[in-house]
């Protein structure tokens, strides 16, 4: 009997420990998908991503990385002028791309990192997602991964993992660093 598949978007490495080795102790087959066109600059999103490879490879994951598809101008496109709203369509973008991904695949389920965030809207992840799948295959997978945030970025530490400071938008970026500013 096989085991069932989740496609698990991954914004980050520290993100990733702790959902992975839950679906993994689960019993489930887990394949990674990196495809985040939010995270600038691009030196960011490289950082980012080598991270998400560091811990994909110690826990045993095959990761999908779709970097000929980053394209930060598609996220710029999403939010301008709906910047008060943003974060919802980031989450629409990088769900409805691992709903596609994972529909093309094969797999029972989708699922994202964003979920294991204390920052993200939690809430709205979960009903847009549930949303976009709209009751077919694959579902989503409804976790609450926030109890093991600390746990991957003590893990990430230990690896010598990337952790970043900011949640990986230019507004977040400015947002995080806007205070240097009053320094000069």
């Amino acid at each position: 009997m096989s085991r069932e598949r989740i496609l698990l978007h991954i914004c980050c490495g520290p993100c990733a420990v702790h959902p992975l080795r839950s679906l993994l102790e689960q019993g489930y087959e887990v394949v990674g998908l990196f495809d985040n066109p939010n995270i600038h600059p691009l030196r960011e999103y490289v950082r980012r991503r080598e991270g998400a490879e560091q811990v994909a490879e110690k826990l045993g994951v095959k990761l999908v990385c779709k970097d000929e598809e980053y394209d930060p101008g598609r996220y710029l496109r999403e939010v301008v002028h709906r910047e008060p709203s943003r974060c919802f369509y980031c989450y629409r973008l990088r769900l409805e791309r691992t709903l596609s991904i994972a529909r093309r695949g094969g797999f029972d389920w989708f699922s994202s990192t964003l979920l294991s965030s204390k920052r993200q809207k939690h809430e709205q992840i979960a009903e847009l997602a549930n949303a976009l799948a709209g009751g077919g295959a694959p579902g989503f997978f409804y976790q609450d991964f926030r109890p093991g945030q600390n746990e991957g970025q003590e893990a990430c530490r230990e690896w010598g993992v990337y952790r970043q400071q900011y949640c990986g938008c230019i507004y977040s970026e400015w947002e995080r660093y806007r205070k240097e500013l009053r320094k000069t």
